[in-house]
């Protein structure tokens, strides 16, 4: 019994292996691209082309949402900041469908695991989709007017920093802060494709193979209200075409996973209203059987299956020397994150008076945020509680939901009213 299970464990662990060798590389392009898009492209610059009810504002939120690698808690934040700055229903509704479904690192993962075909459709998808569901609201839902974001006044010029030091927050944002978001549900993922590989029967899909519309509807049911990133649900998909999944209803799983779970179903119920949420939902699940059908009906099989990592036909291979560099680095990267996470360490994010800088402090008021998951949800409070009048510094700790907010004459309102918007609750 005990060789079995050491057996067992071997097979697992050899899956797992194999597919992060072949994922590293990819994985870590996306996380040096992911870093430059960050440092490089302001924040004000999405902002600028995604107000007004317009379908133009519908097609710049789903152009500038397929590459931004956000995970599925941290674009809800973001949409939610862009919604205070003025960004209409529509465009909200367009940036939450593309941007959790793919991103620079999950299209990279993509090919890496499933080949060119896939790694096409998928952003391609998204996109399309995203359309769907910002078209859906415009004509559906009416546009109220939002109060702009407090974040417009005037703050003085900005900080002036070397390319070196935007270098070094590149670094900074893609291999640190991006690990700490998305490492933890890449190695899930990785753990459960291992599990399903090595427990799942292969003839389990078999009971849907001729009937492509259940096996989508199997994988809508368990993908929607469940967290699922863009880059995790990778290796799933990969292991469940293995037992007998369909490519068309692996793309289901790829889509509706990352663009929607209960958490996002909350916040978008609450903050842009029910309606919304219908239209929201109905362009994920249409878009994500349309192109699963077109998939596994329109297109020969053989472009999805015949590189699929793990098939006969790419499995037995040799791993090149740069697959294990990358798996040895991205190994490496994972525990940093494990360190800090162990030692505490927290991210400045300030540039005047906090405690990292030894600064004298003016009135300190102490609140817990609840909903945040990473530090795009960090970053996206940060941002709209410093612009609220008389704050002068704020600093968020992820883990507890603990936040500080320093200044004098501040309104307590003003702050839950900030911290609500964004899809959070606070509590003083």
């Amino acid at each position: 019994m005990l060789y079995l299970r050491i057996k067992i464990v071997d097979k697992c662990m050899n899956e797992v292996i194999e597919l992060i060798n072949e994922m590293s590389p990819y994985l870590l392009l996306g996380f040096l691209i992911a870093g430059v898009m960050h440092v490089f492209v302001p924040n004000r610059f999405y902002s600028n082309y995604l107000s007004g009810r317009s379908f133009r504002s519908v097609i710049s939120a789903a152009l500038f949402g397929v590459p931004l690698p956000l995970c599925s808690c941290g674009v809800i934040p973001t949409a939610m900041s862009l919604r205070r700055e003025g960004a209409g229903k529509g465009a909200v509704v367009s940036f939450l469908i593309a941007t959790p479904q793919t991103g620079v690192d999950s299209i990279f993962a993509t090919y890496s695991l499933m080949g060119l075909p896939f790694a096409l459709v998928r952003p391609i998808a998204a996109f399309v989709t995203a359309l769907m569901g910002g078209v859906f609201v415009n004509a559906f839902e009416k546009e109220e007017p939002v109060a702009q974001s407090v974040q417009k006044q005037e703050r003085g010029e900005e900080k002036k920093t070397t390319i070196w030091q935007k270098l070094l927050e590149v670094l900074n944002f893609g291999f640190v802060e991006m690990m700490e978001d998305i490492g933890k549900w890449l190695v899930v993922g990785l753990l459960i494709a291992g599990l399903i590989t090595v427990f799942v029967p292969n003839e389990f899909f078999a009971i849907f193979k001729d009937n492509t519309f259940m096996s989508m509807l199997l994988v809508l049911c368990i993908s929607i209200p469940m967290y699922l990133c863009a880059t995790g649900s990778i290796p799933i998909a990969v292991a469940l075409m293995l037992k007998g999944l369909t490519p068309g209803a692996a793309l289901v799983l790829l889509m509706a996973g990352p663009a929607c779970n209960f958490a996002s179903i909350l916040v978008i119920n609450k903050v842009l209203g029910r309606r919304t949420l219908i239209c929201y939902l109905i362009a994920i699940i249409v878009g994500a059987v349309a192109f699963g059908f077109g998939i596994d009906y329109l297109l020969p099989r053989e472009w999805f299956t015949d590189n699929l990592v793990g098939s006969d036909a790419c499995c037995h291979e040799d791993t090149a020397w740069y697959q294990w560099l990358s798996t040895g680095l991205l190994a490496l990267l994972l525990l940093n994150v494990v360190r800090l996470k162990l030692t505490g360490h927290k991210h400045c994010h300030h540039h005047d008076h906090c405690d990292c800088c030894a600064e004298e402090h003016a009135e300190e008021h102490e609140f817990v945020v609840r909903g945040m998951n990473c530090n795009h949800c960090k970053a996206n409070v940060e941002k709209a509680v410093s612009g609220i009048p008389g704050v002068t510094e704020v600093r968020v700790d992820l883990k507890s939901g603990r936040m500080t907010v320093g200044g004098d004459d501040v309104e307590h309102a003003k702050i839950r009213e900030a911290v609500e918007s964004i899809g959070f609750s606070l509590e003083e």
